[in-house]
């Protein structure tokens, strides 16, 4: 998230300037490519080059220029996520980040239950088919980092989640009948929290708005940081934040969450899905 607020800060600086980014890559011996990693937060900043950027840009006031390099160096400071770092894929890294800043989550999945709001025995289970031959101990790290994750839906400023999942998820006995009923269970559980809203796109649906398969979309209480959506592939993901296409993003959820049953009777088909596992 810091590197995003970094990067974002740095761009608006040097459109001001109307240089190019061919320009700015030169100051700090690089690519225009580089600039454009750096401006959307994927790489970390080094001091030199954000100290260049800022000569390049005319930033002169001393005390903006400190705060600029403060951030830089807080942005390069390895978090939470640093002890995962041999199991996490950089593609997805991000995006941990990105979910533990965000104000509101937002995030549809059809074949399984969203990682938020797995147990540990059915994230286990996922994380097993995903990664078939892997030793315990990196199964167990993955296990528990994304037990981690779902801190954020504890804390005092927990975000606000809004999930639509398909009914399929629900129906497929993950890790046998015992896992899947613990697994309806918590989520009858969450559906009950404040800042979780819950849905679920029934069989008696028919086909609905989601037809390109899951996606997450990301908004934050920045107002520099852009909303982002987020789909994910076998082994990468893609990062969206340009605003017309962020836009299709959230009308099909929009769509999504009419279509879906409603949060109370969504609640009744959990109930219903756990007395039939």
């Amino acid at each position: 998230m810091l590197r995003i607020v970094l990067g974002s800060q740095l761009r608006r600086l040097r459109e001001a300037q109307g240089i190019s980014r061919q320009v700015a890559g030169h100051a700090i011996r690089a690519s225009d490519a580089k600039i454009s990693r750096l401006e959307s937060g994927r790489v970390g900043y080094k001091q030199r080059d954000v100290a260049d950027l800022l000569t390049l840009y005319r930033v002169v006031d001393a005390q903006e220029r400190d705060a600029f390099l403060t951030l830089a160096d807080q942005a390069s400071t390895p978090g939470w996520l640093h002890k995962y770092s041999d199991v996490l894929p950089s593609w997805f890294e991000m995006y941990v980040g990105l979910e533990q800043a965000a104000a509101v989550i937002r995030n549809y999945d059809v074949q399984f239950v969203p990682g938020l709001f797995q147990t540990e025995a059915y994230a286990r289970a996922v994380i097993m088919l995903g990664y078939l031959g892997a030793p315990t101990a990196d199964i167990d790290l993955r296990v528990h980092l994304r037990m981690a994750r779902q801190d954020l839906l504890t804390r005092p400023d927990t975000p606000y989640v809004w999930v639509v999942v398909d009914e399929a998820a629900l129906r497929r006995p993950v890790g046998g009948e015992e896992v899947m009923r613990a697994q309806l269970e918590r989520l009858i559980e969450l559906a009950e929290l404040p800042k979780v809203t819950l849905q679920v796109v029934p069989f008696q649906a028919g086909g609905h708005s989601a037809v390109g398969g899951a996606f997450s979309i990301l908004r934050f209480a920045e107002p520099e940081i852009p909303d982002i959506a987020y789909t994910e592939q076998l082994t990468s993901a893609l990062y969206i934040d340009k605003k017309a296409d962020v836009g299709k993003y959230v009308m099909t959820m929009d769509r999504l969450s009419v279509e879906a049953s409603t949060p109370a009777d969504t609640k009744r088909l959990l109930i219903q899905a756990r007395k039939d596992t």
